[in-house]
């Protein structure tokens, strides 16, 4: 009996070693796997997961560059660049779209208009975490409530740019043309080259016809870029890296602003055209057409019933 007890905790004992080697072997190799995973990511993936920390608390922002000026021959200013505020929207960082736009509407207030043309902005094609303007040319007042309300606002901004000005209107509408908002088909085409794709990142007006649209190429400039520090909310708390636009190119143009403010003036009550060229050079001195139109209207977008108007 006593033999017996003997033998079995003798037995005991050697299965309990057993038992605990192949536990520590386990432990060990668990220890192992750990150690060896920990340096897989400290150091063979430390950059990859290094950029993508720095993705996270970074951003790399397009800056669009100042549209040339034009000019007539004597040097007075036909098309120049304003300052103007715009209500942006990030539908990416938007949590709840409608009760956002009902919101804003009790801060500001958001007419049908301006809806309908946010409603057809979202529908483009656009670039991801592109900010999607919602209302142009805010006033003090309606800037100072808003950013005051940005904690509520996620995915809210207000944007300060430049943007297109005849100061003469309906005068030099025909010659000069106009500016108008990227829209799909603008888009579609920009994208088909790379080159240009890339120079209207930032960019959301191009010329639509006249010297606008004629000479687009060299009035609109080179894209420029930013490195932005944010934070989880999205807002910017400072600027890392900067590399400028270069502004686009100023025209100056054959004609003559008294003769075409002339020309106006003839046909004030009258359906018609006239044009002056100068004969040595063939130069467009005046060319002015009516029934006429503002330009103006046309940058940020006019409604149905104004066009039709």
């Amino acid at each position: 009996m006593w033999e017996q007890s003997f033998r079995d905790k003798a037995y005991e004992r050697r299965l309990f070693r057993i038992r605990a080697i192949i536990a520590a072997i386990f432990v060990l190799l668990a220890f192992g796997v750990l150690a060896w995973r920990m340096s897989y990511l400290q150091v063979s993936l430390h950059e990859k997961y290094k950029d993508l920390s720095e993705n996270n608390r970074s951003q790399i922002r397009p800056l669009a560059p100042n549209r040339g000026l034009i000019y007539d021959r004597n040097g007075l200013l036909l098309a120049e660049n304003i300052p103007s505020y715009s209500l942006t929207l990030v539908p990416e960082k938007v949590q709840d779209m409608s009760r956002t736009l009902e919101f804003l509407d009790g801060l500001i207030g958001i007419d049908e208009r301006d809806r309908e043309q946010f409603d057809k902005r979202l529908s483009y094609s656009r670039r991801p975490y592109e900010p999607v303007v919602l209302r142009h040319r805010l006033s003090e007042d309606e800037i100072a409530t808003v950013l005051v309300n940005r904690y509520f606002l996620p995915g809210v901004d207000v944007e300060a740019q430049l943007v297109r000005h005849y100061p003469f209107g309906d005068a030099f509408a025909h010659v000069l043309g106009y500016v108008g908002r990227i829209n799909q088909m603008d888009q579609e085409k920009i994208d088909e080259d790379e080159d240009r794709k890339r120079r209207y990142r930032a960019t959301r007006f191009i010329g639509k016809n006249g010297v606008e649209r004629r000479y687009e190429d060299l009035l609109h400039g080179e894209v420029g870029y930013e490195k932005v520090e944010i934070n989880a909310r999205g807002r910017l708390l400072s600027t890392l890296e900067r590399s400028p636009p270069q502004p686009g190119q100023d025209l100056v143009l054959h004609l003559d602003s008294r003769l075409q403010l002339l020309a106006a003036e003839l046909l004030k009550d009258r359906r018609g055209a006239i044009a002056a060229i100068e004969v040595k050079t063939g130069g467009i001195l005046a060319l002015y057409s009516n029934p006429s139109f503002d330009p103006n209207d046309f940058v940020t977008g006019i409604s149905y019933e104004d066009y039709s108007s």
